[in-house]
């Protein structure tokens, strides 16, 4: 392992410590008295409290942090080389994107962005790549990548795309023969739902991952590459935009379980006009629960 890296990890993980040592809602130390304290460079400094903010411990812009939650034991780093998973990065970009701590414009520093997300730089050349096509990023005329951003242009552009996509599923479910997989798992992913509008008042807060999970099956029953990569981006947007806006959070996504039902009964008897019709009035809700948690970050 590098030094720089080695001292990365050490000074994450000392850092972790100072914050479990004041409360919830403080002020994090300049980075000159923590790179005093930690007997490392400002630069380390500033890499760590990015990741720590990334991993949605420290929020806050320019030198104003503050601690939002307790580190946990699973927040620290290993001293030993353990590169995360693809699937784990994609979710780690997305959420460091849509933290809304990066402007629009920002040059995307491949060193520091592997030490950070842990992954070799190759891998997040690789990634980054095959990200260029969603429009969050885009390919610098003189190498490497700059950040375009999570605008209110974009959101509306996405949530079109999203409406073209799981209609043309629809369909396709509509017309899967009777012996089909997607069947049985409509049918799983239905009693769940059911389920969690039994306990909504304590376990609201479930409800992304079933959203995600719904969605995901809809458009299972595509095959098509570029549908798939564009899915992924779209799928976690939708997926983290339920943590901005916390506005009758429990109330909005009991009406979405119901949304999801009657799509769901409209599929299970083959009617693909009502589940056209249900689904797009479910995404239209969708978009602009999305743009509302948007303005309150200021962004639409």
């Amino acid at each position: 392992m590098a030094r720089t890296d080695t001292r990365f990890r050490q000074s994450h993980n000392a850092l972790l410590d100072i914050l479990s040592g004041i409360p919830v809602g403080a002020g994090l130390p300049s980075e000159v008295q923590l790179a005093a304290k930690l007997g490392v460079s400002r630069t380390v400094i500033r890499a760590v409290v990015q990741k720590l903010g990334a991993d949605g411990i420290l929020q806050g812009t320019g030198r104003d942090k503050q601690l939002v939650r307790v580190p946990k034991v699973r927040d620290r780093l290993p001293l030993r080389e353990e590169y995360i998973r693809r699937d784990e990065l994609e979710a780690r970009f997305l959420d460091w994107v849509l933290r809304f701590d990066v402007p629009a414009g920002t040059a995307l520093n491949i060193t520091q962005l592997a030490r950070q997300f842990m992954v070799p730089p190759h891998a997040l050349q690789e990634f980054l790549a095959s990200l260029g096509q969603s429009g969050l990023i885009e390919r610098r005329p003189r190498g490497g990548w700059r950040l375009l951003g999570f605008t209110a242009d974009y959101a509306v552009e996405l949530s079109e795309f999203r409406q073209v996509l799981e209609l043309n599923a629809v369909r396709v479910f509509t017309a899967l023969p009777e012996d089909h997989p997607a069947w049985a798992a409509l049918t799983v992913i239905r009693d769940e739902h059911l389920d969690l509008l039994d306990r909504i008042d304590h376990d609201f807060h479930d409800f992304s991952r079933l959203d995600g999970r719904f969605h995901a099956l809809i458009n299972s029953v595509v095959s098509n590459r570029f549908v798939a990569e564009f899915q992924k981006v779209i799928s976690l947007i939708f997926h983290y935009h339920y943590q901005w806006d916390k506005t009758m959070e429990r109330y909005r996504n009991e009406a979405a379980i119901r949304e999801h039902l009657t799509i769901i009964a409209a599929l299970q008897v083959r009617d693909a006009s009502a589940a056209k019709a249900r689904l797009r009035a479910h995404l239209a809700t969708s978009k602009e629960t999305l743009l509302s948690s948007m303005r309150g970050h200021h962004l639409a």
